[in-house]
């Protein structure tokens, strides 16, 4: 069919038209996507963060128990806003029931309402020998997996109450988060116990810690002096008001003699420094591994069995 010359602009008009129909609707489906999916993000983001506040704040004493669901959680986590690294919280353990149930989720909650990657590790003990915090958290180093590049060292029983703490990537030197201005109750300067951060290279360096320390005590101050040998700059918080009530101790009173007295030569040995000692000569079983979830809070729980050259360290038994 033949048009005449004041007919084909209006021909082409017509075409342009619907090309710009088609590209506007195409818009119009990115943009509604676009909405679908940060509109739930942002709805989950402040529930997650309405659950763990829960009102309240270090002054008054309140811990929030209900985290956000864990698939509401792991959805947030995706996001690119989190960063890059991922944490492994060592928590050694053995019998301590009613603080695991309150520490799982709200570390969880905490840690997610900060948009820190995480997994947290409960290194249980269940041989007959005494408690052994630091071979614990050597036995959560080396079973932490490759997916985490930086590690928490964390007591079970010390929740942080202000926001403001910092559990990010310690790229510049381990970062003490339990500081002595701030614990409720250690404060003398060499103190690196409760909260210690590190990335996994800078541990590596130190060889882990001593697995000497039977008993409650002492295994901190050790690793103290390691830091030093490794040429590690430590650091702490600076601007947290808060003092001594930045943290809720929450410690289960019961005396376990078992784990508390000293025996034979350990007093003495146990001001010593432990020149090799560590990751190399770490020796322990895994009796089992689990993946449980804690009020929607998950977990792995590893069961071990330390090993104990009773020639050289005779106080890992309570005679």
């Amino acid at each position: 069919m033949m048009y005449s010359s004041r007919r084909k602009p209006v021909l082409y008009f017509k075409e342009d038209r619907r090309f710009l129909s088609w590209k506007c609707s195409i818009l119009k489906l990115f943009g509604l996507c676009l909405v679908l999916v940060l509109v739930p993000l942002l709805w989950l983001q402040l529930s997650c963060s309405g659950d763990m506040n829960g009102g309240h704040t270090a002054e008054d004493g309140h811990l929030p128990h209900q985290p956000c669901s864990l698939d509401r959680q792991a959805l947030l986590a995706d996001s690119p806003s989190w960063g890059p690294h991922k944490m492994a919280v060592l928590i050694p353990f053995r019998e301590r029931f009613e603080e695991l149930l309150v520490f799982v989720p709200y570390m969880h909650s905490y840690l997610n309402k900060k948009k820190i990657r995480h997994k947290i590790f409960v290194i249980n003990q269940v041989d007959h020998f005494r408690f052994n915090r630091a071979s614990l958290i050597n036995v959560g180093f080396g079973e932490s997996g490759n997916d985490t590049d930086y590690i928490a060292m964390h007591d079970v029983d010390l929740l942080p109450l202000n926001e403001a703490l910092d559990y990010g990537f310690p790229d510049q030197g381990p970062f003490h988060i339990a500081s002595p201005e701030l614990h409720p109750l250690y404060h003398y300067k060499t103190y690196v116990g409760g909260i210690l951060l590190l990335t996994k290279q800078h541990y590596q360096m130190c060889n882990g810690m001593s697995n000497r320390f039977w008993g409650w005590g002492r295994e901190d101050d050790e690793f103290y002096r390691r830091l030093r040998k490794a040429g590690l700059e430590l650091f702490r918080p600076v601007g947290i008001t808060t003092g001594y009530k930045t943290f809720q101790h929450i410690h289960d009173p019961a005396w376990r003699k078992r784990d508390q007295k000293r025996i034979a030569a350990q007093k003495q040995e146990q001001f010593k420094v432990d020149p090799e000692g560590g990751l190399t000569n770490l020796g322990y079983k895994v009796e089992s591994r689990q993946e449980l979830t804690i009020s929607g809070a998950p977990c792995t729980i590893i069961s071990v069995k330390l090993e104990c050259d009773q020639n050289q360290t005779p106080w890992c038994l309570l005679s």
